[in-house]
């Protein structure tokens, strides 16, 4: 028993470290991965670079989709979409 209790801080630190680091990171990804697979053309984003622009095509091949900004068009990795601030310029403006 006396082995047990020398081992007992370590696994509640792992313990610990799973719930407030690991854990979060993974919902995040697996967030990430199905906003980026419910991408559709027309969807108003923001790349994580800053860029504005409107998805006009999407490509299921190489997981690609072409963004139209005011500069012409331009192809992106859709993990270079940022899901956070596609979802605030899609928000509906609150008013006071």
């Amino acid at each position: 028993m006396g082995d047990l209790g020398n081992f007992l801080p370590l696994i509640a630190v792992l313990a610990v470290m799973y719930f407030l680091m690991i854990a979060p990171q993974m919902k995040r990804a697996k967030q990430e991965k199905k906003f980026a697979s419910e991408l559709k053309r027309g969807d108003r984003v923001i790349t994580k670079s800053g860029m504005h622009g409107k998805v006009v095509d999407l490509n299921e091949k190489d997981n690609s989709c072409v963004i139209e900004t005011l500069a012409g068009k331009i192809k992106f990795d859709r993990s270079a979409i940022s899901m956070e601030m596609s979802k605030k310029l899609n928000a509906p403006a609150t008013t006071k």
